[in-house]
């Protein structure tokens, strides 16, 4: 068993096969695989929220969050809350808001 620390958790990393339990299993593990980019050590919306409201006084939407970091490419999880309607109406994130989400994004290095 291997288990590397993070700030705010512990990972454990198990390798299961077949063999007597007598046998050895070798694992080698690269460190350079564990060091974090920026986009995985990534904020949470709240955190870019509460970064945004502090700094400019403007709230922001969870959805134009997630405009912002697709438009850069930033994969997210697919929504679970999706309207079901055909062409269901999704307002856009209006151009000061996204310098400002785009700042917060730079801020916690989600983006260049």
């Amino acid at each position: 068993m291997f288990f590397v620390e993070q700030p705010s958790h512990i990972e454990t990393v198990v390798k299961l096969v077949r063999k007597t339990p007598d046998a050895y299993i070798d694992l080698k593990v690269d460190m350079d695989e564990l060091d974090l980019t920026a986009s995985e050590a990534k904020a949470t919306y709240q955190e870019i929220k509460d970064y945004i409201v502090k700094k400019h006084g403007v709230k922001v939407s969870s959805l134009y969050i997630a405009q912002i970091k697709q438009k850069h490419g930033i994969i997210e999880r697919d929504c679970y809350n999706k309207s079901k309607a055909e062409e269901a109406k999704v307002p856009q994130c209006t151009p000061e808001k996204e310098k400002l989400i785009e700042e917060a994004l730079r801020y916690f290095k989600m983006i260049p």
